[in-house]
């Protein structure tokens, strides 16, 4: 890690009984309290409602597609969310299993309530943090730098750092179709005081879209006539502290999926006038990845049909979600356009679908330790950074709050590299690309994905968190164990034989799989090795010439990403520069080359002629005579 380049700049003390303030009880806030108090900080936690803690805003799912990896890598990394995932998941699936070990991830399917009791029960568990009921209204700023938070009651608390997880809640408004009202989430109201002080002190804010779909009772859905979806027959937990002889711990469940038609599609083409978005009265950009089915219906016109998912919401109620039909089109539209669909005929709405309009900080005024560059003192964390998604806010929590800790004691910043984690790739690019639409995790934005797979989470990560504080003896203990049995495997592979080539040798070939080869070995399978740890060893011996690329390829692009640019360099001035490119690296100011070359419209050539004026600015500071003392 580069000392000089992740120094935070020196703190001042805290004069309340707080070192860190969390703005914020969602998943962000979560991790980012828990992390801070982890790395020994004193910190409050402000929440509007304190019986909504770890509230599953919109689908009551954790993981998916490169989401499960950044799961994985928060429970490496001392994190809740793999752990609460894994006690209160009614169904569990690993993705992608028909393509390539890289990128298959794991994903549950989680009982909402049982989640939040579970999360809560967690902070209050953890010694070092406070709870405190209250609607954050605005900043306390002395001298440029935050010093704590006031809430609406009047009541300020004092602190040396402040994370700021807000969520959808910064000026926020909900539609549904015409009606429009004040708040980030049903029946809880919105935040405009805290954006005002952010304008306040010079930062850029913009304006995102999220939304979520109607959710039906499960006695109006003919379930018959849908496709059962099943979990795995043998699941695997998130978290390495989950007792396996447990797990799962619920009564695991199906769902089901459905599809639209051409009825579906008439009827929102009817009234797509009615659709906030279209109208006119939503100014936000949504999301280009979880599109609202209105979006696309119109964007994707050539499709027939769109798949729906239909996910029971919890084993005590009969809420279903369904998934796939996010939508703010007028509640008497959603319900005609539902009752189309196959199976839903006869549904009964228990909520209709809505969108939600809010305020975010462009990241690229954040460092990669996600602490705002201008302001001494300020995190942010979460959707107020342009992100959507629980798992992607539960990493940048737990990187804000465990800087925020940091910088309070004086520390050397926690910053996670491309080639480390899904985490550091994350931050990296909103810190540096600047994303304007709200910013999902793909296994696609991982130039070293084969590095950051889901089952190497613990050797890669618990080192680095042990270094900082994250973690404690137990998770060394995990990681030690789990380098044994994987010793312990490799050597067994490597010791018999067959047909005149070790098993290792074997498992080299495209069609023997570890399953194939415990099934056809009785000696292997007597050995009783850990299921999980023996498939790890076999991708690693079947990858093993690729991950070497990968690593050298690392090597290569961690020079050129620690050459570092200077302050001074003149943009305008350097001629060639491509127009976009000279903009946003005047705008972005990237740190190093590797960041320049990352942000969006900068072309491999604008970037050699970027090291051109590098290297000759470091030539003549290095031929300039040396300054008397």
């Amino acid at each position: 890690m580069e000392t000089a380049s992740h120094a935070h700049p020196t703190p001042r003390p805290s004069r309340g009984a707080h070192d860190v303030v969390v703005v914020g009880g969602g998943h962000a806030g979560i991790e980012a309290a828990l992390a801070a108090a982890r790395v020994g900080a004193r910190v409050a936690l402000v929440s509007l409602r304190l019986d909504r803690i770890g509230e599953m805003s919109c689908n009551p799912a954790i993981g998916g597609v490169g989401k499960g990896q950044i799961v994985r890598e928060v429970d490496a990394l001392g994190g809740a969310m793999g752990a609460v995932a894994d006690a209160t998941g009614i169904q569990f699936k690993l993705l992608n299993t028909g393509k390539g070990l890289a990128v298959q991830s794991p994903r549950c399917q989680s009982d909402r309530h049982l989640y939040r009791e579970a999360a809560t029960a967690v902070i209050r568990a953890q010694a070092g943090i406070e709870l405190v009921e209250g609607a954050a209204s605005g900043l306390v700023v002395e001298d440029g730098s935050v010093r704590g938070v006031r809430l609406a009651d009047g009541r300020e608390l004092a602190a040396a750092a402040v994370v700021i997880t807000t969520g959808t809640f910064l000026r926020a408004i909900m539609h549904t179709g015409e009606d429009q009202s004040a708040g980030g989430r049903v029946g809880e109201g919105t935040s405009a005081g805290v954006s005002r002080d952010l304008e306040a002190l010079g930062l850029a804010l913009g304006r995102l879209k999220t939304g979520t779909p109607p959710r039906l009772a499960a006695d109006s859905i003919d379930w018959d006539r849908l496709e059962t979806q099943a979990g795995d027959a043998r699941p695997a937990p998130f978290s390495s502290r989950t007792d396996r002889s447990l797990f799962p711990a619920l009564r695991q469940i199906a769902c089901h999926l459905t599809h639209t038609n051409e009825r579906t599609h008439a009827l929102i083409r009817a009234n797509i006038h009615r659709a906030p978005m279209y109208a006119g009265r939503i100014q936000g950009v949504g999301p280009r990845y979880c599109p609202s089915v209105e979006d696309k219906v119109m964007r994707f016109a050539d499709k027939e049909r769109h798949i729906v998912f239909l996910e029971p919401e919890s084993l005590s109620t009969d809420v279903v979600y369904v998934n796939g039909v996010s939508t703010s089109l007028p509640g008497d539209v959603q319900e005609a356009m539902l009752r189309t669909i196959e199976g839903l005929e006869r549904a009964r709405f228990l909520r209709h679908g809505y969108a939600v309009e809010y305020d975010f900080v462009a990241p690229s005024q954040l460092s990669d330790a996600l602490a705002v560059k201008s302001v001494p003192g300020l995190f942010l964390a979460g959707q107020i950074n342009g992100t959507s998604g629980y798992e992607e806010a539960a990493g940048q929590g737990l990187v804000a709050g465990a800087n925020a800790a940091l910088w309070v004691r004086g520390r050397e910043a926690f910053v996670l590299g491309r080639h480390e984690a899904y985490i550091g790739v994350m931050v990296d690019d909103l810190v540096v690309s600047n994303p304007t639409e709200p910013y999902r995790m793909f296994t696609s934005r991982a130039e070293h994905r084969l590095l950051l797979r889901c089952d190497n989470a613990e050797e890669r990560l618990v080192p680095r968190a042990q270094a900082v504080g994250l973690v404690g003896d137990d998770a060394v203990a995990r990681l030690f164990a789990r380098q044994a049995e994987r010793a312990r495997i490799e050597s067994a592979l490597a010791r018999i034989r067959r047909d005149g080539k070790s098993l290792a040798e074997l498992l080299l070939r495209p069609e023997v799989t570890w399953e194939s080869t415990i099934a056809a070995v009785p000696e292997l399978s007597a050995l009783g090795f850990d299921d999980e740890v023996a498939r790890a060893v076999a991708v690693g011996i079947k990858y093993r010439g690729y991950v070497e690329r990968a690593e050298d390829n690392v090597a290569r692009l961690r020079s050129q990403d620690a050459l570092e640019i200077p302050a001074e360099l003149d943009y305008a001035g350097i001629r060639g520069l491509g127009n976009e490119a000279r903009d946003k690296l005047a705008r972005l100011r990237p740190r190093t080359l590797g960041a320049a070359g990352r942000i969006a419209g900068v072309r491999p050539p604008d970037v050699a002629l970027v090291a051109v004026h590098v290297e000759r600015l470091r030539r003549e500071r290095a031929a300039a005579p040396a300054r008397p003392d």
